[in-house]
């Protein structure tokens, strides 16, 4: 049986998506790496805080390596500050979010494994960012589009 040609390119998925100073460049999806990595860059600024609820995903980790700035990321209730040169593995499950507390803008590098989520939620979730003009984004649809994506939202505190 013949095998695939392979076809090495730079950045085959190259595609930023962007709302509200957050961006989000896609260099890899699982497409370009059958299905076992996704990666992309993430570029927050400063004083910006997540948009969108804390949340959890049973069916990867995320790694995030710092490149530029200082990424506050609060796991499992602990906070943790990511720096150029550092980097941290979200684990499968643990509850997570984060905040550019920091007076530099951020960009960080994100590695998803395996590739279980792509462009398609950042699409989703910025169009409900924009349709919240500037207020609180509809938290139901929220939910549920980080639900048909993977990502479980977090119960808020009482």
């Amino acid at each position: 049986m013949p095998q695939a040609a392979i076809d090495p390119r730079i950045n085959p998925s190259d595609e930023t998506i962007a709302t509200k100073g957050l961006a989000v460049r896609f260099l890899l999806t699982g497409d370009n790496s059958n299905g076992s990595i996704a990666a992309f860059e993430l570029g927050v600024p400063s004083g910006q805080r997540l948009p969108a609820p804390a949340h959890s995903h049973d069916h990867y980790e995320e790694t995030i390596y710092g490149i530029e700035g200082v990424l506050t990321w609060t796991v499992d209730g602990k906070q943790v500050d990511v720096g150029p040169g550092q980097a941290l593995c979200i684990p499968r499950g643990a509850v997570h979010r984060f905040d550019n507390n920091g007076s530099r803008d951020v960009k960080a590098l994100c590695v998803i494994t395996p590739a279980a989520i792509g462009p398609e939620y950042f699409r989703e979730t910025f169009a409900v960012l924009n349709a919240a003009a500037g207020g609180p984004p509809d938290r139901a649809k929220m939910a549920d589009i980080m639900r048909r994506h993977g990502l479980t939202p977090a119960v808020p505190p009482a």
